[in-house]
């Protein structure tokens, strides 16, 4: 094969060599490279250690390559599904995009839950290591671990203002955490029976409810410390609790296959909703932007059977998520597409779309208006068990039982 250099290339890789064989000691090899390349003058200092820092950077340049390719590649592959390009899409259009670009490691067991704080560019994660660990989503850093439950901490909620994160967890308690400087433990709440497998706070933050696999819901004052309200109803364990974001209702869901929406200020159910052949495992209260798609995905006409909501989303066993108008009672639609149990729901603040966490161990985005899912993350190793989408800035976490929080940039 003959060499493609030219000939002034050809002298200076032949002076390149000979500085390499030289400043290496190997002296006979460079006696006869010198003879028989015919090099008579002397290197060159501009040659000096020239060889290895080519071949330094043929292999840096290599990596740098193969990189480009994997991203064009991943570009190609959404150009021909029809995905716009950045500069066409509005916020409002967003999704997560794969690849990840945070996969964080430190729980030592599955993440059961995945938050963002409402203020600051930090994200919390509960596991069932019995800690809750802190990060920044915007550089993928460790922060802190709040550490106190004793068992499985299931689900984690800020008030408002982001100043005080209610937690609960196995060993049977509420936590109360300060989420302003100290970041102790403030107040924990004993008072269930068992497992307690959620909490929320009521809007206004003086008040909380947890959620139990003793099959009730208890609403607790910040201040004290004290249950001032139970609501019975379930007949099995309750597996998560919402509040409307006015605070006049919640939701909860169950083992029971249904779902029930409560008046926060009595202790009456206003509904039950049962559709959902198996464990209701998440909700998700719809934001007020979500109301026209949802309304067009309901086939409602305008004009008469325009649906007013309150609109609630939740994710079961049963591999479906079901969209409910909560004032009459009814089920409106149901997005199928995953092929395991749904464990988290969240939705985009636009309105328009919706996120899912599955066993299936992917993320998938659907499109409300059409009813439709839109996109499939391949997301983790495992079971997916947790997914949230913030309100203001273009970012998706998730959480996983291969104890891994991953961030996702939404574009």
């Amino acid at each position: 094969m003959k060499m493609v250099l030219s000939q002034r290339q050809r002298e200076e890789l032949n002076q390149a060599i000979a500085d390499y064989l030289g400043t290496n000691g190997y002296s006979d090899a460079l006696e006869a490279f010198r003879k028989e390349a015919d090099i008579n003058v002397e290197t060159e200092k501009k040659y000096g250690g020239l060889l290895e820092k080519k071949w330094t950077s043929v292999i840096r340049l290599q990596k740098k390559v193969m990189e480009l390719e994997a991203k064009l590649q991943e570009i190609e592959k959404e150009a021909i599904e029809g995905a716009p390009t950045k500069a066409k899409r509005s916020p409002g259009e967003w999704i997560p995009r794969p690849p990840e670009k945070y996969s964080v490691t430190g729980h030592r067991a599955t993440i059961t839950r995945v938050l963002f704080h409402p203020i600051f560019s930090l994200m919390v994660s509960a596991s069932e290591d019995a800690t809750i660990k802190i990060w920044d989503f915007e550089t993928g850093e460790y922060e802190r671990s709040l550490k106190g439950h004793t068992d499985s901490v299931q689900d984690i909620a800020f008030d408002a203002q982001g100043k005080l994160l209610a937690s609960c967890s196995a060993d049977l308690s509420i936590k109360l955490w300060d989420f302003q400087q100290s970041y102790e433990c403030v107040k924990t709440m004993h008072g269930h029976d068992h497992n307690v497998s959620s909490v929320a706070f009521v809007p206004a933050g003086d008040f909380v409810l947890s959620a139990s696999r003793d099959k009730t819901i208890k609403m607790w004052e910040v201040a004290t410390g004290y249950c001032v309200k139970t609501y019975t109803g379930h007949r099995e364990w309750v597996r998560m609790v919402r509040v409307n974001i006015d605070g006049g209702l919640f939701a909860s869901c169950s083992n029971d296959h249904s779902i029930r929406v409560w008046f926060t200020n009595s202790k009456d159910c206003k509904v039950e909703l049962r559709d959902h052949d198996h464990t209701v495992e998440c909700i998700a209260w719809a934001p007020e932007h979500a109301s026209s798609a949802i309304n067009e995905a309901a086939g409602a006409d305008n004009k008469k059977g325009h649906h007013q909501g309150p609109f609630l989303a939740s994710g079961s066993r049963d591999k479906t998520i079901r969209i409910w108008d909560v004032s009459v009672g009814v089920c409106l639609f149901t997005l199928t597409g995953h092929d395991n149990w749904v464990r988290g729901i969240s939705f985009h603040p636009s309105g328009k779309y919706m996120i899912s966490a599955s066993d299936d161990k992917t993320i998938r985005v659907w499109d409300l208006r059409n009813k439709r899912c839109m996109k499939t993350l391949y997301a983790h190793q495992h079971f997916c068990t947790s997914v949230d989408f913030h309100k203001t800035h273009p970012y998706v976490i998730s959480g996983s039982v291969d104890q891994t929080v991953k961030v996702w940039e939404c574009r």
